[in-house]
């Protein structure tokens, strides 16, 4: 049986909201759904034609039970269409592509929604369900800590650790925090999001519509001195407020679709899906899982990370590019200094935000987005999520 091609065919995702923002009213189901109908317009699909809708969520605890079958139920799909939610962190919104990537590879299916949503403002507090005592004080838990049991460091503390091991120290990552949100607002400024993004209507405070329209985290008036001036958090050594993204709401979602199929049916195709990897490592190796994951598909793409034109990295902090490139280039001054240069070029979640599950597919369609802009290409995403996973994308734009 001859494989599958994948296209995206339509992205779509919401303006990303800050913690307690505007957004926040809406939860992870409505806002993935909302992503979800919007992209389905976008390409011009029937919703009867979707075989399958696969939702990333890196927080599950803000939507509780089957949150991607709460969003189909929302959104305009029928109820008949199967779902799940993917659970890899801040992979999520990506393992969800390559997901849909591989039913289409192996005829499976013919259209597949894919995406991720989270709420991270409606993460409810945890509160222990047994106790050694019947009277007397309880701890309460806050999951957005983002613990667990094989660390018992907090995640910007061992960042840092490693970053420093790297060599980059907290200048480099206030510089690249700076850069973020100005290549953001440079874009922003020229519509470039317009591609990806739509308005959502939200209840304003007083009961009135409010219409929210732009990214919510990106700051006007970040500096590189002010980024300087900040204090670590959480024991680390160089992560601040300034140089990792915040707390976020939001949703988004591609359309991924079988070649001939797609043109059969007067689709339009953005983009072809090349190839997607799953890798893991060490639990405290996130700021490099991703250049673990680009290197795995250049290897067995027979490419070399020079041919690559644009490189989408997510910005879990701004540590993680910078270490992911340079490991990417092997430690040469020169060419890391080339593949920095490709990365990012719009600005990352240090600027735009960073809604875990939403993320991996947010990075597909900034790079589908860049690529096209450029007149075609060829390029990579790659994102870490949850004590040492990673995925990456490998793209393919025709001119």
């Amino acid at each position: 049986m001859a494989e599958g091609k994948a296209v995206i065919t339509a992205v779509a995702r919401t303006p990303f909201g800050r913690f307690n923002g505007a957004l926040r009213g809406l939860s992870t189901a409505r806002l993935g759904a909302m992503a979800m109908d919007e992209a389905l317009r976008r390409a011009n699909l029937d919703a009867s034609a979707v075989d399958a809708a696969y939702m990333g969520c890196g927080m599950i605890g803000a939507a509780t039970l089957t949150p991607a079958r709460q969003a189909v139920l929302l959104s305009e799909l029928p109820e008949t269409t199967p779902s799940f939610a993917v659970d890899r962190a801040c992979c999520s919104g990506m393992t969800a592509i390559g997901s849909g990537w591989k039913d289409i590879r192996l005829g499976e299916a013919k259209a597949v929604l894919c995406g991720g949503s989270d709420n991270l403002s409606a993460t409810p507090m945890t509160l222990p369900r047994s106790r050694e005592r019947m009277i007397g004080k309880f701890e309460v838990g806050d999951p957005l800590l983002l613990r667990g049991e094989v660390v018992d460091k907090a995640i910007a503390c061992y960042t840092a650790e490693e970053a420093l091991r790297h060599g980059v120290d907290r200048s480099q990552q206030d510089d690249w925090a700076a850069s973020s949100h100005e290549r953001y607002f440079e874009a922003d400024e020229q519509g470039y999001f317009d591609f990806e993004r739509f308005p959502v209507e939200v209840k304003g405070t007083k009961g009135a519509s409010l219409t929210v329209t732009v990214d919510e985290s990106p700051r006007t008036d970040t500096t590189r001195e002010k980024l300087a001036s900040l204090r670590t958090v959480y024991d680390s050594e160089t992560i601040t407020a300034g140089n990792a993204p915040g707390l976020n709401d939001g949703a988004a979602f591609l359309v991924l679709a079988e070649e001939a199929w797609a043109r059969a049916h007067g689709l339009p195709v953005l983009a072809q899906v090349l190839d997607y990897v799953q890798v893991a490592d060490g639990a405290t190796s996130g700021s490099y899982t991703p250049a673990i994951g680009i290197a795995r598909l250049l290897g067995r793409n027979n490419l070399q990370v020079d041919r690559v034109d644009a490189l989408e990295i997510n910005e879990a902090f701004a540590a993680t590019p910078l270490v992911s490139t340079l490991r990417l280039a092997e430690n040469d001054p020169g060419r890391t200094e080339a593949l920095r240069g490709k990365t990012n070029h719009r600005g990352g979640a240090v600027a735009i935000g960073h809604p875990l599950g939403a993320s991996g597919t947010r990075l597909a369609m900034t790079l589908v987005n860049g690529l096209r802009r450029r007149g075609g290409g060829l390029g990579a995403a790659a994102i870490c999520g949850g004590f040492g996973q990673g995925d990456a994308l490998l793209l393919k734009v025709d001119g």
